[in-house]
């Protein structure tokens, strides 16, 4: 066994790119030789070009078939097929290069036809690669954002001004897309079941084809019958219409008066409508709600988890990561939103809600609920791995003072890693297992719920899956409580009072995100 569980049998990627692409990779390496982190040779093997990529001791093999702009399905199925199988002797994944986070219309092409070709089974060793020397899009368009999400958010960025880091980023994004399906990578056998997938859609398609000719024949004559019949009907029609005439003269009153009254009614029923429209609208808006109020310690990660949680919750990519600023601690409840799996999302940071003497701040737990009304529903207590002191210790102590003892049957303990080492730190299960017996009973009290955020720049990728789990966490705690709010200390109209003068005092300022998940 090697780097987390992954077999040591030899690493090889099937790279699909364009020719203007796979050069870019090549410059990249080329205008980085002098960092002594990584090496890499090119070779030919048959018609395949070969790029031996090592970082930090690790290897990939990257095997390349030629592709070309005017290249007909038939080429580019072959040209994928000889570099899967120059690949024989290893574990092979799949690679897609792109250029600057811009998803083409010939990389969608290439990525049908290998779905196509290779089955459904090949995205679920696909990683894809940016390489960003160049111009790079503002926002990744939604044909890319949803490949990302198919790929269970297995995307990297590369440029030559770091790219041992990036690099090392691509490693762990293939150990864990190993380690997430199958260590053997994806194999001739599940080729020749989609092979024979293909073969049978054929046949299906053809015997469709011959049903639908058939069909039509039927059809044909169907319409035959029904123009003869119609060329009846009309002439019954016309014998008909004679006496109507007659009749129509004397129901013309009545038509009238029936429209009218028709009218009216109709016009009752509207009013009646949208009066009760504007008596639930209220309702419906807020059991779409969900709210979520962040606590812990200054320090301790909450204004990061929060802006990771709203980026990867409303499909969010920053272009350049590393121009993020440290976030500035925090002095006041703030309410932000997001608009995620068909429900809002209210996430409301908070700084200490009590002072060095171990006195509540009472206006600060008013803010606090006043933001998160229509909640709060669920508690996110915040940790950061690797520290656990004696304010923390008693943090649940005092939040059960202030919000009352049933506050732990609410809370989901949430930690937050800042490491930024590229390889795996040790995981949070094992972590947790190795705590203190404090911390170990902090989080028993909280119903053993605790999940992890990176929010490591250099682990920004892998963070995708990490906030997905903590969301579904999170609606899984508020069903229990069958959606119901966290029964608060103060009355409903003095916490909407104090949230009226939060809001005037914040007039004309953005303090949430909407965005389309």
């Amino acid at each position: 066994m090697s780097h987390n569980g992954v077999t040591n049998t030899r690493q090889m990627m099937v790279v699909i790119s364009t020719v203007d692409e796979w050069s870019s990779l090549k410059s990249l390496l080329q205008g980085s030789r002098e960092d002594k982190r990584h090496q890499f040779t090119f070779s030919s093997l048959g018609s395949n070009q070969v790029c031996d990529l090592t970082v930090d001791g690790r290897s990939i093999s990257l095997h390349y078939a030629e592709f070309k702009q005017d290249m007909t399905e038939e080429g580019i199925r072959q040209a994928i097929d000889g570099s899967f199988k120059s690949c024989r002797d290893g574990i092979i994944t799949f690679l897609l290069l792109i250029q600057g986070g811009d998803y083409t219309k010939q990389d969608k092409r290439m990525i049908e036809i290998l779905q196509a070709h290779f089955g459904a089974e090949a995205l679920k060793y696909l990683v894809i690669l940016s390489l960003e020397d160049g111009n790079v899009v503002e926002m990744l368009d939604d044909a890319l954002l949803e490949l990302i999400t198919t790929c269970n958010g297995r995307y990297c960025r590369v440029t030559s001004s770091a790219a041992s880091d990036k690099l090392g980023a691509l490693f762990e994004m293939v150990d864990y897309t190993l380690t997430e399906n199958s260590v053997t990578g994806y194999t001739e056998t599940m080729l020749a079941e989609a092979k024979k997938r293909n073969t049978e859609d054929t046949a299906m398609k053809m015997l469709k084809q011959k049903v639908q000719e058939a069909e039509e024949k039927v059809q044909a004559f169907k319409q035959l019958v029904h123009q003869r019949e119609e060329r009846r009907a009309k002439e019954m029609e016309e014998l008909k219409a004679k006496h109507a005439e007659e009749r129509q003269k004397e129901a013309a009153e009545r038509k009238k008066y029936e429209t009218k009254r028709e009218s009216l009614e109709e016009a009752v029923i509207s009013h009646k409508a949208m009066l009760q429209h504007q008596m639930n609208v209220h309702d419906d808006d807020e059991t779409k709600k969900m709210s979520v109020v962040l606590l812990g310690l200054s320090g301790s990660g909450k204004s990061s988890a929060l802006n990771l949680i709203l980026e990867r919750a409303g499909n969010q990519y920053p272009v350049n990561v590393s121009s993020h600023e440290p976030p500035q601690p925090t002095l006041a409840c703030e309410r932000k939103e997001v608009f995620a799996a068909g429900r809002r999302l209210i996430l409301v940071d908070t700084p200490e809600l009590w002072d060095e003497d171990e006195v509540e701040n009472l206006e600060l737990v008013k803010d606090c609920l006043a933001l998160s009304l229509p909640g709060p529903h669920v508690f996110l207590l915040v940790l950061q791995v690797g520290r656990f002191t004696q304010g923390e210790c008693e943090m649940l102590w005092h939040l059960q003072k202030i919000f009352g003892q049933e506050l732990a049957e609410h809370t989901i303990v949430l930690f937050v890693r800042f490491d930024d080492n590229q390889h795996r730190s040790q995981r949070i299960n094992d972590y947790v297992a190795g705590a203190h017996a404090t911390l170990q009973d902090l989080i028993r009290k909280c119903g053993s719920r605790y999940y992890e955020l990176n929010v490591a720049k250099s682990q920004n990728a892998l963070s995708y899956p990490q906030v997905k789990d903590l969301l579904s966490g999170i609606n899984k705690l508020a069903a229990s409580h069958g959606g119901r709010s966290y029964s608060m200390r103060f009355t409903v109209q003095e916490l909407q009072e104090r949230k009226k003068v939060i809001e005037e005092g914040n007039e004309g300022e953005v303090n949430y995100l909407l965005r389309d998940a």
